[in-house]
């Protein structure tokens, strides 16, 4: 129950409620905050030293992010709106970053990764239902083919099988590594834009990239 609160509840309530103020450039930077998180939780909770590797890799990553965000950076207004949005992105990466903590605990003590994200998405749908009921959403279907294959990709794909790849890889080589995903999701999303949407590639999204895959190889390579 407590898993299904933070990673499949108020996860996704704050970053939800994050874009309605910010763009979706200020709320990837803020998300990936979330591979710091990780690393100070796991030494906090596991005792888990991340390395200097490590950390450079996610200083790498992040640089990238920066690189390849800033034209939309730039246009933003820093208004108290814009202070808000980012401030609820923060705390929905803060209770993502303790969620993976509490999937890695789990697994530290042998329970199954496909079995305990079922129950966590069961109590996580239960309990943003309440959230929604108690603030007096609207419940829609739109019975068509676009929203309920989309609805069907999103739980299927965007769900079961990336949460079962994620928290595995998490159980395998901890929160405080895994977490550099967080720093991967713009760049795929970019990667798709570019390939479906004419997103045009310029010098400054090849270079972020570049940053964040020599972070990405830094972070996840084996010791000798």
């Amino acid at each position: 129950m407590f898993l299904g609160l933070l990673l499949f509840c108020l996860n996704y309530v704050l970053a939800y409620r994050a874009q309605i103020y910010i763009t979706s450039a200020l709320s990837a930077i803020a998300f990936s905050t979330m591979l710091w998180m990780n690393i100070v939780l796991s030494r906090f909770v596991f005792g888990t030293r991340a390395g200097a590797r490590v950390i450079f890799g996610a200083v790498l990553g992040i640089s990238g992010l920066l690189v390849i965000f800033t034209p939309e950076i730039g246009e933003v207004s820093f208004s108290d709106t814009v202070f808000h949005g980012s401030l609820l992105a923060l705390l929905g990466a803060m209770v993502a970053s303790t969620g993976n903590i509490v999937s890695q605990a789990a697994q530290k003590q042998a329970l199954p990764v496909m079995q305990t994200n079922a129950w966590g998405m069961l109590y996580g749908a239960i309990l943003t239902g309440l959230i929604a009921f108690i603030q007096g959403h609207e419940y829609r279907f739109d019975a068509t083919f676009t929203y309920i294959a989309s609805l069907l990709y999103l739980a299927v794909f965007g769900s079961v099988v990336a949460f079962g790849a994620y928290l595995t890889l998490l159980g395998r080589i901890g929160a405080h590594r895994a977490g550099y995903a967080t720093v991967m999701f713009p760049v795929v999303a970019l990667i798709l834009s570019i390939l479906f949407e004419g997103l045009s590639l310029s010098m400054t999204i090849v270079f972020g990239t570049s940053l964040v895959l020599m972070g990405n190889l830094l972070v996840l390579k084996e010791k000798r």
